[in-house]
């Protein structure tokens, strides 16, 4: 409520100074009224625009409520979402809105009619997050460092506009900050008996189960989906076993046999944190192989298996029986590889069942726990879909396919990681000899759908497996 002050002087001005008669005093006074109430009309005043998002700090996975207050009624806006990556990469996505009647927007609830998505999206300018418009070709948003976290501004902006050309258009603004490790998440890098890996810890003493976390031959320690599981209750160990520097070399080969993979399970099964008969494994792209491979070898029994778009062999050829490789450049030159018309490269046919080496293929006969297949329709990376119909036949086959389940997703691509996170259809792979490119398929809103589908999936079936 505005407060108005008057002095003497204005109402000795609007009285007249005569107020003689009683009646007269009444006439001034509702004069005063009508003046005092004329001058509380023109002094009416609208709070300033306000941008909400809630939680302000939250995990990867968990949805956040957007909503913008006191905006111009009726009016096009557009909300915005721009970050930095820890590459000093610029990433934005946009959304064209109508504000309503009472002058708000939600997220949660108001349908985008632009931008980077369409349609009601509560979590689109996060999935649809892309390269700012001059960044450097072939990016692909992957947590390096999973102790801090993404820090996005998010904007509403004056009309329908561009990101990159709304100077001076913002409204009001708010600060989210998206994290893979919760609070009391311990991240302990493990360098023993060979091993290079790191390995997540939920708070309290446990004991708790345990993943152990494969990725793909882009090589390296990726670590932010163990960070993940141990945010949701699970000991989980990123185990790296190519083009690492504290590796064997040569990094081009794949120098860790099967020995290397089962002692990683078992580190997990014997760490007095950790419940050990509840241990299991998850592959994405040649961690399938390798998830698969571990399973069924003596001594390791894993409580369920989760294999993201990969094989259940390999096209690169064995260098021994317990799955060393010869020289990677076998694999980067190889036949199968198919070019499109900008030359970006895909792998489809490259991990076809019909081309793999016969000797790497797993007895998918010998598997002994449930097993779920997650599979994107649109993978141009890998030939997800007949590696999958390979496993399901192998099962039925041998009386188990009460172990199988099958998750399949039309849109999505390779790349199929946690809910929220932007796909890149095609990203740089290597930079020397020359910049190779290569396709992962998949497009923004389907493969985006996918994650969140899969993740909640993914989390159920591990509790059904490993907690109860």
């Amino acid at each position: 409520m505005l407060r108005l002050c008057v002095s003497v002087a204005t109402i000795q001005h609007l009285m007249g100074m005569k107020i003689r008669p009683c009646f007269s005093l009444h006439r001034k006074l509702a004069s005063f009224h009508r003046a005092v109430g004329a001058v509380r009309w023109r002094s009416s005043w609208r709070p300033a625009p306000l941008l909400t998002a809630a939680p302000v700090r939250a995990l990867i996975d968990e949805q956040i409520s957007i909503k913008g207050h006191f905006l111009p009624p009726s009016s096009p806006v557009t909300v915005c979402a721009r970050m930095h990556s820890e590459d000093g990469d610029l990433w934005e996505a946009s959304a064209h809105y109508n504000t309503n009647a009472d002058g708000t927007v939600n997220l949660t609830r108001d349908h985008s009619i632009g931008g980077s998505y369409l349609g009601c999206e509560p979590m689109g300018l996060f999935w649809g997050l892309q390269p700012a418009p001059g960044a450097r070709e072939g990016l692909r948003l992957r947590k390096k460092y999973v102790d801090t976290p993404y820090v996005v501004h998010i904007s509403v902006l004056d009309g329908h506009v561009s990101p990159s050309k709304a100077q001076g258009a913002e409204l009001a603004a708010v600060t989210a900050e998206r994290w893979y490790m919760a609070p009391g998440v311990r991240r302990i890098e493990i360098r023993q008996n060979t091993l290079v890996g790191t390995l997540f810890l939920p708070p309290g003493p446990g004991p708790f189960p345990a993943m152990l976390d494969l990725w793909g031959m882009g090589g390296g320690l990726v670590e932010y989906r163990s960070a993940l599981f141990a945010s949701r209750g699970y000991a989980s160990f990123s185990l790296a076993y190519i083009g690492h520097k504290e590796l064997p070399g040569p990094r081009n080969c794949l120098n860790v046999d099967d020995s290397y993979f089962k002692s990683a399970f078992h580190l997990l099964q014997d760490h007095h944190q950790v419940c050990a008969d509840r241990v299991g494994m998850i592959g994405l792209s040649y961690g399938v192989y390798l998830a698969l491979r571990t399973a069924t070898q003596t001594g390791v029994k894993p409580s369920c298996l989760i294999c993201i778009n990969g094989p259940v062999g390999s096209t690169i050829k064995l260098s021994d029986a317990d799955g060393r490789t010869e020289n990677i450049e076998s694999f980067i030159n190889n036949k199968y590889w198919e070019n499109d018309d900008q030359g970006h490269v895909t792998f489809k046919e490259f991990s076809s069942p019909a081309n793999l080496d016969p000797e790497s293929k797993v007895k998918i006969e010998n598997i002994t726990c449930p097993l779920l297949y997650i599979e994107g329709e649109d993978d141009l990376n890998a030939s997800s879909t007949e590696n999958a119909n390979l496993i399901e036949e192998t099962l039925r086959a041998a009386d188990k396919s009460h172990l199988f389940t099958r998750l399949s997703y039309p849109g999505a691509g390779h790349l199929i990681e946690p809910p929220y996170l932007p796909n890149s259809r095609m990203s740089l792979w290597r930079v020397k000899p020359e910049k190779m490119f290569t396709l992962w398929g998949g497009h923004l809103a389907p493969h985006a759908a996918a994650q969140e589908d899969s993740w909640k999936k993914m989390l159920h079936f591990m509790e059904n497996n490993l907690r109860r």
